[in-house]
């Protein structure tokens, strides 16, 4: 899989530039937002939309989103290379929900570099964020790949719905990070996921984990992190309900700490493996992961796409990184 992720990221990077260049000028403006009433200003849409932008993509991310997509085309018979645009409409609305996840959380690094609203401010931050909702919007207005209209509007329909989704989701868990003592249930998590990426946020919070087991106390800024920002994860979630007492409420303790020190990210991630929950959420994970192959089943599909559609679903909660 990271084959094809390789082969098709920087075909995915070329084309978000058609959406939103790296250097802005007038000419690029006035296509994409039509005539000024008065006066653009292009050094400021650069340093504050498209220099924060591309300073987070050019960081990395596998773009997986957007080849998901193509292998999608690819398995119903179509030509990946027509739809090419509508492929970035997934890519940079997860690019713009992780710079203002990163506001929310008050996450101080991102892809091995300080956080967007550390280097270029929380305003420039947001407000970039806030825009990768957006742009995608004019890639279906352009329509490049001449879709009939109630197919545009089925796409327009299903964009904001997922938009709305998504911050569901968000509100969901930030209610949650905020309100220590409540309590939230399996199924609770799992629709907060539902409204993001199910079986890849549970694996996410996996991997958190795991690389901190490794790790094994040193833990640097890449390990550990929802356990110092007392996330309440599925492990969380099944630790509370299936360890013993005197270790939930230790668990409790320090998932409500202000801050932990390595030694207790390292005592609270041995909480949740010695309660059995990291191998639970991990086998969640690949349970959702098998049901979404189940749903390509009976459909009629290419083969060699299809089945590297099957081994993406494996890729997203085997992966190490």
């Amino acid at each position: 899989m990271h084959s094809v992720l390789d082969e098709w990221r920087p075909v995915v990077d070329e084309t978000i530039e058609s959406l939103l260049p790296r250097t802005v000028d007038e000419a690029y403006l006035t296509e994409l937002f039509g005539e000024a009433t008065y006066a653009y200003d292009p050094t400021a849409v650069q340093q504050a939309l498209a220099d924060p932008i591309w300073d987070l993509l050019d960081r990395g991310g596998k773009r997986w989103r957007a080849v998901l997509f193509l292998l999608l085309v690819d398995a119903f018979g179509e030509a990946p290379e027509t739809y090419l645009e509508y492929a970035t409409i997934p890519e940079v609305l997860h690019n713009g929900t992780i710079i203002v996840d990163d506001v929310e959380d008050g996450a101080t690094h991102r892809r091995g570099s300080p956080a967007l609203h550390h280097v270029h401010g929380t305003d420039v931050a947001l407000n970039a964020g806030n825009a990768m909702y957006f742009l995608p919007l004019k890639v279906l207005a352009r329509d490049p790949g001449d879709l009939p209209a109630e197919r545009r509007l089925a796409a327009y329909e299903m964009l904001t719905h997922e938009l709305n989704r998504t911050h569901l989701g968000q509100g969901m868990d930030i209610r949650w990070h905020n309100d220590k003592e409540g309590r939230v249930s399996e199924a609770e998590y799992l629709e907060m996921c539902a409204c993001k990426t199910v079986a890849f946020q549970i694996a996410d919070d996996v991997l958190d984990v795991e690389h901190a087991m490794v790790a094994g106390g040193e833990f640097g800024k890449g390990a550990g992190n929802d356990v110092r920002e007392g996330k309440k994860t599925l492990m969380v979630i099944h630790a509370a309900e299936h360890a013993e007492p005197s270790a939930v409420a230790r668990l409790e303790e320090l998932l409500w700490a202000e801050e932990n020190t390595d030694d207790e990210v390292r005592e609270a991630i041995d909480i949740l493996e010695t309660a059995g929950s990291v191998e639970y959420a991990r086998g969640v994970a690949e349970e959702l992961a098998t049901s979404a192959k189940g749903h390509l089943e009976g459909l009629d599909l290419e083969p060699e796409p299809a089945a590297k559609l099957a081994g993406f679903a494996d890729f997203v909660v085997q992966r190490e990184v």
